[in-house]
């Protein structure tokens, strides 16, 4: 709290002293120089009884400030009329560390507060601080309820736990004000929602308003939680708002590894990341790695011990044992690590002494968790935060370098409360109602003074009531019946067991399904692994946990048993988990920052942006110039970069023939993933198909069968704002978010319990109980897909509304959809549609996507996005020939698809599968005339000639000539119902059909397409002479059912602006046969042939002659470094013949060559260069 962060002399000139017991303020004067601008404007409102926000950098002294006032007050009450055995003070912390950290903090204050007590002749006043947390031992919560503490530093969930026992209620019914900290954390979450219920309990219990003050580092808009903070039944005037700013100096940076990053990053270069990791950590006393993931921590707690020693490194995430994690945080504060990997667990304010850097490692993905991440860095109250950035891909250095330009311009994430959550209602009704009576009635007006529950209705408060009250019928008898509800009086009373329920499963934070490990003999507990992990695993495997291998000895229910390993190689444990998505004003900041890049480009090419990244954004060279590289490359591929202004749709083929569409749209995870699966079961519906998808922060794939052809332009239509609701509400039905969030729900409800018989219930036994839930009460959730008519019924029941609202609105952004459709609806949102030969740059991550951003349930090995080959890198001269198919491969795949029949039978095959060939057609091929004549004669071909109704003028043609295979001949009847047809064929009863002019023609054009190549609509009815509007109609039939595809596929159309048509798996072909010439100009050669190509390059086989090849031989080697002698002694002779010396010397004369040194004087004997 205080600990060298605030204090660096004597004399507080700007202490208010009068406002101060005497004996504070001297303690104040002899720990501090001065009162932070945080301190000076809350301590008069925190005085004057009002409720305070505070909202200051990380260091700047609020915790203090929060603090001091109630130690002042208790002071005076002590030195007056001695101190009673009273609670004055509950401070709640989202982290029990945390709260271990302040009441180990307050400790100093106080005991000097009573040394300037004794000194200067006042009563000894005695101030006891107590935590309450769940890892409390027994003995101490005895202890607190025999003689209860004036300040107890306590949880959210401690606190509920509190309120709900008899004996906490009478240790909290005297307290006066409540210090919420790290306010920002709690309340964009049901933990928020949880606290805001609890505190409007401690109100009703205590009988008045207690004072409320709040902390936090970090928050927008600050209005918003200050009504959070204060309740619903206080007015915003009633509080004071201490806004200092997040605005602070900070030395924030960029670090790149020496290879350029790529769409994934390789070990090699994962191992440059370590050893510049390691480099930072030498020259800096303490370092603070931040990862993003329990997995990443252990590998580079792993591979940074390799670098530094073990005993220099400890990592530290929420998987490791509370002790393990003390002891961590306890050493770095000594200065016995040098560096500490953490995961958001380090994340607030928890001391740990002097950090002098911070490493990222990839984006944070938010604002405000990088600044409070940062922050942890000089932790002082002068000091001046210092971290640096390592993003891990192309699209990383895009997100991390908006991130630095939006600390640049000073912006914040808007933390967004959740709106009245029906499960946290349950808890907290069933706990209130168990601790005594209440009117139906009143405790609804309780509920609602909580700022999340301001707009509950009575409605939605019965129905919860009434489910408390009536239970669930399950298969196994009635359950979760809380209450006896007396519906003639309107009063609310609680069931027996119901007090013990209430207390044993509180709490919002979900329960996973984690195995604890064991440390052997001593049956130590040192962490846990994933369920997965654990079932894995056998005995005799050795991972790594907390940086310390383990042996497993054997794997029991819940447990993995293990032996130290004693530094074995280890695996890696691996936990699964939702990803973070990126926060909306993140994604808006990398929108902006692909705009203004594009911008610069058009302006004035690559180098202006180079100059924007480096003059106004601010980083270096290295990583500016990797960023205009790969967006200008994206720009060449496509035209265009993707914003939140411009949606672009790519659509390429993979190897297997498949297609993959990657819908560009930089909105962030959640309105990505609700977009994806909702075109996913948009798809479903409209193909009979279940597609593969991943949805990432910048982009969506549907991986694309044989059968899918549409113009892709559709794509953005496919969804509609109005109906896009219950769509994506029956798509996430199917995914595994509902069934995770509907166990978690129920558990918070208490309708799933969590612990029987002061035990925990195994994670297989709740999935259990949490499946026979839903069967009770959303029977369509399971039951079998053939017994289901139509679209599942949703039932109107409060646990089910609020699983679904928690998946659209806290795993996705139902609303954030909805707005992007209305603004592709009304062209405010411009959308392009681009096929291409092969992945533009942007697309190449969301092939390589994690299986956390996989929307269907088809594991890595299986995804369609692995069949896609592309190049690791694409220069923007390269890329910009993304889209165009080679004209060798069209003509290639064209005269590998027409016929090459050599006798009269594959002649007539030909015919068969290809529906007809006119006459210009049969004469260009010698033998052909006279196969026809004999298929003639034995009735097996006809012939159709007629005038053209409208001929075509380019073609010069005026009459149709076509023959046909006799099989075929009911479909042209069809089609041409008065032509003539010779020689007249009398059909056999199986080859007989009547068929219908339109189905007819599609199967014409069908067999015409698999045999043409790229073709056009117009030139087809100029061979038919049929309408245009006719063939059309039909193309879009094929189309439809995936047979062909439309697009400008050779360069005349391009040129044109004309649509061509091609069947689906010659365009395939196409696209392979383009991708396989491409691939073969950068086809690696043996060592021999690179060697025979230096020899050649450097004129060694072929010696150049005279003093005109000189000028070539030294623009060839220009910067290249020798020492001097060597110049005219052995290089430039070995590549000229008769090399004469005063020949370099002419050219040196006339200006065209210059001698010069590149690197620093370390020998006598210096390498020179030549420069021309």
């Amino acid at each position: 709290m205080i600990s060298d962060k605030q204090r660096s002399g004597a004399g507080a000139d700007d202490f208010d002293c009068a406002s101060f017991h005497p004996a504070v303020a001297a303690w104040f004067r002899a720990t501090f120089s001065a009162a932070t601008e945080p301190q000076r404007r809350a301590w008069p409102a925190i005085q004057a009884g009002q409720h305070v926000l505070i909202a200051a950098p990380t260091g700047s002294g609020k915790t203090l400030a929060a603090f001091l006032t109630a130690i002042d007050a208790l002071v005076r009450r002590g030195v007056a009329e001695g101190l009673p055995d009273q609670t004055q003070v509950v401070y709640v912390s989202p982290l029990k560390a945390l709260s271990n950290d302040i009441q180990r903090n307050l400790e100093q204050p106080l005991a000097g507060i009573r040394e300037q007590l004794q000194a200067q002749g006042f009563p000894d006043v005695e101030i006891r601080t107590q935590v309450r947390t769940g890892d409390t031992p027994q003995s101490e919560r005895q202890k607190m309820v025999r003689c209860p503490p004036h300040i107890i530093v306590t949880t959210p969930e401690s606190l509920y736990i509190l309120l709900t026992s008899d004996s906490g209620r009478r240790m909290l019914a005297s307290t006066q004000s409540v210090i919420v900290d790290e306010i920002h954390a709690l309340a964009p979450n049901k933990r928020g929602a949880h606290l805001a219920l609890t505190l409007a309990r401690l109100d009703a219990l205590c009988g008045r308003k207690l004072t409320r003050i709040g902390l936090s580092a970090t928050q927008r808009p600050i209005d918003e939680v200050a009504r959070f903070l204060i309740g619903a039944d206080a007015s915003i005037e009633s509080c004071a708002i201490v806004d200092s700013g997040h605005v602070r100096g900070r030395d924030l940076g960029l670090e790149l590894p020496s290879s350029p990053l790529a769409a994934v990053m390789s070990n090699e270069v994962w191992q440059q990341v370590y050893d510049r990791l390691a480099e930072l950590v030498r020259a800096h006393r303490t370092t603070l790695v931040f990862v993003n993931t329990r997995r990443s921590a252990e590998r580079v707690s792993r591979h940074l011990s390799e670098r530094l020693g073990e005993q220099n490194l400890a990592a530290h995430h929420g998987s490791l044992a509370k002790e393990k994690r003390l002891a961590a945080e306890q050493r770095l504060k000594r200065g016995e690590l040098q560096v500490l990997v953490a995961t958001a667990s380090l994340e607030l304010g928890i001391d740990i002494g002097d950090v002098d850097l911070v490493c990222q490692l990839s984006s944070p993905r938010a604002i405000a968790a990088f600044l409070q991440r940062a922050g942890r860095a000089n932790h002082a109250v002068t000091g001046t935060p210092k971290a640096r950035l390592f993003p891990s891909s192309r699209d990383d250095l895009v997100e991390c370098t908006a991130l630095l330009d939006a600390v640049r311009r000073h912006e914040l994430d808007a933390l967004v409360i959740p709106d009245k959550p029906l499960d946290v209602l349950a808890q907290t009704i069933v706990a209130e109602v168990t601790c005594r009576e209440w009117d139906e009635a009143g405790l609804y007006e309780l509920m609602c003074c909580a700022w999340p529950y301001r707009a509950l209705t009575r409605e939605a408060y019965t129905e919860v009531v009434k489910m408390l009250a009536d239970g669930i019928s399950t298969r196994r008898g009635q359950r979760s019946a809380y209450l006896h509800r007396d519906a003639i009086n309107g009063v609310l009373r609680a069931r027996r067991g119901a007090r013990l329920t209430a207390v044993t499963n509180g709490g919002t934070i979900p329960d996973n399904a984690d195995y604890q490990v064991l440390l052997e003999p001593e049956n130590q507990f040192v962490g846990t692994v994933n369920e997965d992990f654990a079932v894995e695993s056998m005995a005799g495997d050795i991972f790594q946990l907390g940086n310390t291998s383990y042996r497993i000895l054997r794997v029991e229910g819940g447990r993995v048993r293990v032996a130290d390993a004693h530094g074995e190689p280890p695996s890696i444990p691996f936990w699964i988990g939702e990803a973070p998505a990126r926060s909306p004003q993140l994604s808006f900041a990398v929108s902006r920052l692909r705009d203004e890049i594009a911008q610069k480009i058009d302006a004035g090419g690559s180098a202006s942006a180079l100059r924007f990244l480096l003059d106004e954004v601010g980083i270096d060279e290295v990583a500016a110039q990797q960023v205009v590289d790969y967006c200008a490359a994206q720009k060449a591929s496509l035209g265009s970069l993707p914003t939140q202004r411009h949606i672009m749709l790519e659509r390429f083929f993979d190897e297997a023939g498949g297609t993959q569409l990657v819908i560009h749209s930089p909105f962030g995870g959640r309105i990505n993933r609700a977009w994806g699966l909702s075109l996913r079961k948009r798809f479903c519906r409209k193909f009979n198909f279940e597609l593969q998808a991943a949805a990432t922060e910048d982009a969506i794939v549907l991986s694309l069968t044989t059968t899918h052809s549409f113009p892709l332009i559709d794509a953005s239509r496919y969804l509609h704002s109005a109906s896009v609701r219950p769509v994506l509400i029956q798509a996430l039905l199917d995914a595994p978010m509902f069934n995770t969030r509907w166990r978690w729900n129920a558990g918070i409800a208490l309708a799933l319990a969590r612990f029987r018989a002061g035990k925990k219930i195994p994670p297989q036994l709740q999935r259990m109980d949490a499946e026979d839930l839903v069967a009770a009460v959303f029977p369509d959730q399971i039951a079998c897909a053939e017994n289901l008519a139509g679209e599942r019924e949703i039932p109107d029941h409060p646990l089910v509304r609020q699983t679904i609202d928690d998946c659209l609105h806290d795993a996705m952004d139902i609303d954030g959809l909805e707005a992007l459709l209305r603004g592709m609806e009304s062209g405010e949102l411009q959308v392009t549609a681009h096929d291409t030969v092969e992945p533009s740059p942007f697309a190449l991550e969301i092939l390589s996507a994690r299986p956390y951003a996989f929307l269907d349930d088809a594991p890595l090995e299986e995804r369609r996005t692995q069949a896609v080959m592309a190049r690791r890198w694409l220069d923007p001269e390269t890329a910009s020939d993304l889209g165009k198919l080679d004209d060798e491969a069209i003509a290639r795949v064209r005269e590998e698809a027409w016929p090459d029949a050599q006798n009269a039978d594959e002649l007539h095959d030909a015919l068969s599968l290809i529906g007809f060939l006119t006459g210009h057609e049969i004469v260009d091929n010698a033998d052909w005339p006279a196969f026809l004549d004999s298929l003639a004669q034995q009735q097996r071909v006809v012939r159709f000639a007629a005038s053209h109704p409208n001929p075509p003028q380019q073609m010069g043609r005026e009459q149709i000539d076509l023959w046909i295979a006799a099989e075929r001949l009911p479909q042209f009847e069809a089609v041409f119902p008065s032509a003539d047809f010779t020689p007249r064929v009398a059909l056999p009863a199986d080859l007989q059909k009547d068929w219908q002019s339109d189905a007819a023609l599609i199967e014409i054009i069908r067999g015409r397409s698999e045999g043409s190549g790229p073709f056009t609509a117009s030139g087809l009815a100029g061979l038919l002479g049929l309408p245009l509007a006719q063939i059309d109609i039909a193309l879009v039939a094929l189309e439809a059912e995936g047979c062909i595809m439309r697009g400008q596929f050779t360069n005349a159309a391009r040129a044109e602006r004309q649509i061509e048509w091609c069947d689906r798996r010659l365009l395939a072909r196409i696209h392979r046969y383009t991708v396989k010439r491409l691939r073969a100009e950068i086809e690696p050669v043996s060592a021999q042939d690179f060697l025979r190509f230096l020899f050649d390059w450097q004129h060694l086989d072929e010696r150049g002659q005279g003093p005109d090849a000189l000028a070539q031989i030294v623009a060839q080697l220009e910067g290249f470094e020798a020492p001097a002698a060597a110049w005219e002694s052995e290089i430039l002779p070995a590549r000229i013949a008769a090399y004469d010396f005063t020949w370099l010397d002419a050219l040196c004369q006339s200006g065209r060559v210059v001698w010069t040194r590149l690197s620093a004087t370390r020998k006598p004997a210096e390498p020179a260069s030549a420069d021309s």
